[in-house]
């Protein structure tokens, strides 16, 4: 603990410390995360914890239940399915706006972004079982990047909120056998050329698809009950 930090400081240092202890799966789907527990372990204190958890709350990777606390959300089919179906929809709004409105310096942000991704390590041989962090930053960046010149607020919202949403899945799900059989980079590419290209009709049709090949791995990864 840093006993120099002010309390919005503390607040958001351990924001991600929870958050990334939940993406990499350290904090399981399920978990009954305790305030009282966790600010023992990381050594401050409750309050800081708390208004951790309800940042992480607004940004859906955290479940406050009335009269029981706060939880890491479990993996369910029928929520993964239907955060797909929105993000694919909404993406593919945007995206088509984007390329419509988008000037020089959106399609030099895409490519910077694209750039960044491409370089960035998606796994390291000390871990190869988990995304790493700077990559997933870059991924989410590329994604954003992409539908940013809509120029519609809700729909960057909305954006957002789906790709952090199902990026729990993504982590949970890594690495899955289905994920051997697709090319994540190519893809990318795929999508980033068609889009500076102005294809509209097929930027949305590979970026769809790409969306839906990311359910595909992550259903045949096992963790995801369909009953649920």
């Amino acid at each position: 603990m840093v006993r120099q930090k002010g309390a919005s400081t503390l607040a958001a240092h351990f924001h991600e410390v929870v958050r990334g202890e939940i993406m990499q799966g350290k904090l399981p789907p399920g978990t009954h995360l305790k305030p009282v527990e966790l600010a023992s372990r990381h050594s401050t204190s409750t309050t800081v914890i708390r208004e951790a958890l309800v940042r992480l709350t607004q940004e859906k990777l955290v479940v406050a239940r009335p009269n029981q606390g706060f939880f890491v959300p479990s993996l369910s089919l029928k929520e993964l399915e239907d955060l797909t179906r929105v993000r694919t929809h909404c993406d593919t709004l945007a995206l088509r706006l984007a390329i419509e409105r988008g000037d020089l310096a959106w399609e030099t942000s895409v490519l910077t972004a694209f750039h960044v991704l491409s370089r960035t390590p998606r796994r390291t041989p000390e871990d190869p079982e988990h995304t790493t962090e700077a990559w997933s930053r870059a991924h989410r960046a590329f994604h954003l990047a992409l539908v940013e010149a809509c120029g519609i607020p809700m729909l960057m919202t909305i954006a957002e909120t789906a790709f952090d949403s199902t990026e729990l899945y993504r982590r949970w799900s890594a690495p899955s056998p289905a994920a051997s059989t697709r090319c994540v980079a190519q893809e990318h590419e795929s999508i980033l050329d068609a889009t500076l290209q102005r294809n509209t009709e097929k930027a949305t049709a590979l970026l769809a698809e790409h969306y839906e090949r990311s359910l595909q791995v992550m259903l045949a990864s096992g963790l995801i009950d369909g009953d649920q």
